[in-house]
């Protein structure tokens, strides 16, 4: 079994793996750039679920003809009981909302503790479906709702109830049943909190391995109310969804501005996600055995990936040619694919010079996928303790040198060019969601959030100069009490000089950042697909998408869907 010291071991030394360094890796537009990948929380969630062959049952079953009701799941994993609390109530169609302002939706859910009785199911009812408006207790670790989809519930439901299976195609333009607008976790209007959750329940000890879990089980539930739907509105001509279909649906979601923050805000844990990224590709690079078998294998993984990235359905012209330069990518990579190959680092030395970031990134994780013994003992690696340390004894000749060799970067960047400084981004006071503020045309930069980290960096640097000039044997402690205000970026440029990677290297306040980049970035650790933007400021993309179902745990499982594809069928109706 690989320990911490070990990871820790081969990234740092005279023996260290050749990573890639973290001012090509923590490039904005290369993080917007990753694909899912065998570490994706997704993937690595189902697999655990699979390998321990979780008991997940419908303890209660309470809906009507038209699918409304309560619905609870039973799941018994290794370490814990657990309960799965779905309502489901009409939602008429001049109340159906897909944005976070939205007060009704055609579903709302909970994970639970234990199990439920009556009386907790009662309070559950009373306040889950009220989402924000609500409170729940701390049994509760995870919230979220979903709206079914208009193009495709009813459209699935009538198929199903004459007997006929779902048109393939139609289903590849959307891929999912419901989508959820929102999944709430981390201690929100009364839930347990992430060090509670991690301490008490090891299931779910993983980053938002909870979250990841609801959005499963409401895959679940979807197609088993569809076809509950369907076979109450026509008992006779029904018939079941074939499971080669079924397995192709997925979960919607729409990510907003919402997740954003959250990548500058938690910079340890965002290091040791792309360290572990990072480690698993220089094992393959190094490790990675090169034999007939394998280029066949990595072949195929090309070829899928060209049909998955050709199935995609967007309206957004950027994301449309971003996708088409992937195409281009991929049939260039399988031209460099013959009986000669047998080196990692060639290949990708030539995609960086010859490929999109999004090819590149893409080659990351079909290499990741190649190599399961190598990469996959990483995935219990991704918890970090999120503690910024200030060292009051450092030199502040040595913190100086720490800014200029770690947050060159933010040095290079020229913050009093026209544009460099006219976002800011702030909470909204109705619903305490990010937003993105202009200076030229809005009041309210006093209370925007500390998402700057260059320009902050910029600051704090400038005036340790002028300190250490006047200073140049004073301590950092000193320096804190001459610069008081200057405490957190200090913390944060100490702390993050022990890691390798965690800084987003790049200005989040100049009018021309494309925020989707964050989105993505964050979206790709889930293992989400299918990128649709429908602005620069959020995206609608398909979660678990190929991902086994519920009635396959037990069964072979070979932990092969990445970058599903739209099974065929020989006679669509």
């Amino acid at each position: 079994m690989t320990t911490p010291a070990a990871i820790n071991a081969s990234l740092r030394g005279d023996n260290a793996l050749p990573l890639r360094p973290a001012r090509q890796v923590m490039n904005l537009e290369r993080l917007g750039a990753m694909h899912q990948s065998r570490l994706s929380f997704m993937r690595t969630l189902v697999r655990r679920i699979m390998r321990e062959r979780w008991q997940i049952e419908p303890a209660r079953f309470e809906l009507d003809e038209q699918g409304y009701g309560t619905v609870v799941y039973e799941i018994k994993a290794p370490h814990g009981l657990f309960s799965f609390v779905l309502f489901s109530n009409y939602l008429a169609p001049e109340d159906r909302n897909d944005r976070v302002i939205a007060t009704q939706w055609d579903l709302t859910m909970a994970l639970v503790d234990g199990d439920v009785d009556d009386i907790y199911l009662e309070k559950l009812r009373q306040n889950v479906p009220k989402q924000e408006a609500g409170r729940v207790d701390s049994r509760v670790f995870v919230l979220s709702r979903a709206n079914r989809s208009a193009r495709n519930f009813d459209y699935v439901v009538n198929q199903l109830a004459q007997g006929e299976q779902p048109d393939v195609q139609k289903i590849a333009e959307v891929g999912y049943l419901y989508r959820t607008t929102a999944v709430y976790g981390s201690g929100k209007l009364g839930m347990a909190d992430w060090e509670k959750v991690r301490s008490r329940w090891p299931d779910f000890a993983r980053p938002f391995a909870a979250e990841m879990f609801v959005c499963l089980m409401l895959r679940n539930f979807s197609l088993l109310q569809a076809e509950h739907i369907a076979q109450h509105k026509a008992p006779d001509s029904y018939k079941p969804m074939d499971p080669q279909i079924k397995r192709y649906f997925g979960i919607g979601n729409s990510t907003g501005l919402g997740m954003a923050p959250y990548l500058i805000n938690h910079p340890l844990l965002i290091n040791q996600w792309v360290e572990m990224r990072e480690l698993a590709l220089a094992r393959v690079r190094v490790l990675g055995n090169i034999d007939a078998r394998l280029r066949t294998r990595l072949v195929e993984l090309l070829a899928r990936s060209e049909v998955h990235t050709s199935q995609i359905v967007t309206e957004d012209e950027w994301q449309t040619a971003n996708n088409q330069q992937v195409l281009l990518d991929l049939a260039a990579m399988k031209q460099q694919i013959d009986d000669s190959f047998d080196n990692w680092d060639t290949l990708l030395k030539w995609s960086e010079e010859n490929c999109s970031l999004q090819g590149q990134e893409l080659l990351v994780s079909v290499m990741l996928e190649l190599y399961p013994e190598l990469v996959d003992d990483v995935e219990d690696y991704t918890c970090a303790e999120e503690f910024l340390d200030l060292d009051p004894l450092m030199p502040v000749q040595q913190l100086k040198e720490v800014i200029e060799t770690r947050y060159d970067w933010a040095l290079e960047i020229d913050f009093g060019a026209d544009g460099a400084r006219e976002i800011f981004w702030y909470r909204s006071e109705e619903k305490m969601e990010p937003r993105l503020g202009n200076t030229n045309e809005e009041d309210g930069k006093e209370k925007q959030m500390a998402l700057g980290v260059g320009y902050a960096v910029r600051k704090c640097y400038d005036q340790l100069c002028e300190y250490v000039e006047q200073n140049p044997e004073h301590s950092t402690a000193r320096f804190m009490v001459a610069r008081p205000k200057l405490r957190g970026i200090v913390r944060r440029i100490q702390s993050m000089n022990r890691c390798i990677y965690g800084d987003i290297q790049a200005n989040l306040l100049d009018r021309d950042v494309l925020p989707m980049h964050l989105l993505r970035a964050k979206l790709a650790f889930f293992g989400v697909s299918k990128f649709d933007p429908r602005s620069r400021l959020w995206v609608r993309n398909t979660m678990f998408q190929g991902a086994p179902l519920l009635e396959d745990i037990g069964k072979t499982f070979n932990d092969d869907w990445f970058m599903p594809l739209a099974p065929e069928q020989s006679n669509p109706q």
